[in-house]
């Protein structure tokens, strides 16, 4: 008997891109665990971030961002240990690296709206895993550096390249420009401006290290999920389109991010904002539809609906996460029409494996 049995679903309809109705079929997971709601009253929680703590796993740490005013801190409890007041941060997202003679240390990288800069805090992991460990973090108030653009920021995804380095993109509020910037020992510093294919506006990405390869949703008009492969000559020209309102989109994409089952395969997780559901596709070229999947109430915990950024790791954490963590924005929260103060939900992602069944 299928895994998928077990589990509650809906049907809705979406389109092949042959316009061919057929139906599609969203399993439902329940949430673990939600943080307390963002300061900020209404449209306001955004994008998380999840540190894995390679020193203890059990002392990971989670970063989400309220739009209209700063960063917060949460543990794998979901309980908040840290808060930052540092203006209009709306997306937010880090990379670990091992710096050979230097150690290993954590590159967090932000899209703060209030200055249009892209903010960078570079932490060594060993006094991030004390700070964990002690309930008692948060960002600093400074970062260690600032990129300034000459665009309205909007999403911001990290990666480490294996040519270029520790690198970060940036997407334009309401345009198609995304910026590609790279670290170095003086700072950051712009290697690109290119086009998302004429989108009205980009919003989300995630950079799949191993692959090469850079994910951008597409809101607004069209709602495209794409696909830029990068090479030495930072040629974006050529993107593949993943998926579209004409397939199993509703709406707005927006949130996106990557599940890793080996080096180089894997799942690519996109919020469908329409629907409320999650959309699961095959790291790897062709990028295979898989199904969706929604989140469902549990307990006192409200179903999550209109996510906007997303984040997930493999990674065992602990015995709530022995196959990592998925962490979603909640757009309403309260589960009413009018919004109050929203927060982030977490899931076991055993839990979309088995809906799934992956």
């Amino acid at each position: 008997m299928s895994k998928k049995l077990f589990f509650s679903f809906v049907i809705t309809f979406s389109f092949t891109v042959f316009g061919d109705p057929e139906e599609k079929v969203v399993y439902v997971v329940k949430p673990n665990a939600e943080t307390p709601q963002v300061i900020t009253k209404g449209d306001a929680a955004d994008d998380p971030a999840i540190w894995i703590n390679n020193l203890s796993t059990s002392n990971s740490l989670i970063f989400g961002t309220d739009k209209k005013s700063g960063v917060y801190t949460y543990d794998l409890d979901a309980k908040k240990i840290g808060y930052t007041e540092l203006g209009n941060i709306n997306n937010i997202d880090l990379r670990s690296v091992n710096l050979d003679d230097f150690g290993s240390y954590t590159f967090i990288f932000a899209s703060n709206r209030t200055t249009s800069t892209l903010d960078l805090w570079i932490y060594e992991d060993e006094a991030m895993d004390v700070l964990a460990k002690s309930k008692n973090f948060s960002i600093e108030k400074n970062p260690s550096f600032k990129g300034r653009t000459n665009i309205v920021v909007y999403g911001v995804c990290a990666g480490y390249d294996k040519e270029f380095g520790v690198i970060a993109f940036i997407t334009e509020d309401e345009g198609s420009r995304v910026q590609m910037w790279s670290y170095n020992e003086d700072g950051l510093s712009l290697l690109k401006t290119f086009n998302n294919s004429n989108a009205a506006q980009s919003e989300g990405c995630v950079y799949d290290d191993e692959n090469r390869t850079l994910l951008i949703s597409e809101e607004q008009d069209r709602g495209i999920l794409r696909a830029y492969k990068i090479n030495s000559n930072l040629d974006f020209s050529n993107p593949v389109i993943i998926d579209s309102r004409t397939g199993n989109i509703d709406d707005d994409p927006e949130g996106v991010t990557i599940y890793k089952t080996s080096t180089n395969d894997g799942y690519i997780l996109l919020s469908s904002q329409g629907d409320n559901s999650f959309n699961v596709y095959n790291r790897t070229e062709p990028y295979n539809y898989l199904g969706s999947f929604k989140i469902g109430h549990s307990g006192i915990i409200d179903n999550v609906n209109d996510t906007d950024g997303i984040d997930v790791v493999s990674s065992r954490l602990n015995s709530k996460y022995p196959k990592g963590l998925l962490v979603v924005q909640d757009g309403t929260n309260d589960g009413k029409k009018i919004v109050k103060r929203q927060n982030f939900k977490y899931v076991s992602f055993e839990e979309v494996i088995k809906a799934l069944d992956l």
